[in-house]
């Protein structure tokens, strides 16, 4: 079986695709989360609430498909099965059930918070061992920074 060889040295290789994965880890974690308020979401909001949780299911989903093949680029297979999402997951989620909608904003609030505070650390981890991908980190949070505000705004005022 032939192996992807990485353009990187093997330590920097090892830092950039710890970071995709773990990264890769929290945005397929943040689209199962969103899909799941999205199904269980009740309220006076409930259609603009629902319409947003697919937005930031589809960017997290595609973002999550760029970061697995980065790290694959880099000679390191991608692991998004569920068993390891379900292990390594930590964020935010809703309870099961119906979902009011203030509380399936704030949940996707904190999710998101707490995402894009992992992904400054990668991106800073990342500066000097691989800027291609601290780039597309940088890019992700740029996004989930977006969505967070989007979310934020809907509980205004609090």
């Amino acid at each position: 079986m032939t192996t992807v060889r990485s353009t990187l040295p093997d330590d920097a290789r090892k830092v950039a695709c710890e970071a995709l994965q773990d990264t890769l880890v929290d945005l397929l974690g943040i689209s199962l989360v969103g899909k799941q308020a999205h199904w269980n979401v009740v309220g006076p909001r409930f259609r603009s609430i629902h319409l947003q949780l697919d937005e930031v299911v589809t960017a997290a989903r595609d973002f999550a498909d760029t970061v697995a093949e980065r790290s694959a680029a880099l000679g390191v297979p991608p692991d998004g099965r569920p068993e390891t999402i379900a292990k390594a997951f930590t964020l935010p989620a809703p309870k099961e059930g119906w979902v009011r909608d203030s509380d399936a904003v704030q949940v996707m609030v904190e999710a998101l918070q707490d995402a894009v505070g992992r992904l400054r650390e990668r991106i800073d981890a990342t500066e000097k061992a691989d800027p291609v991908t601290q780039d597309l980190l940088i890019g992700v949070t740029a996004e989930l920074e977006k969505q967070r505000w989007m979310f934020d705004a809907e509980n205004f005022p609090r």
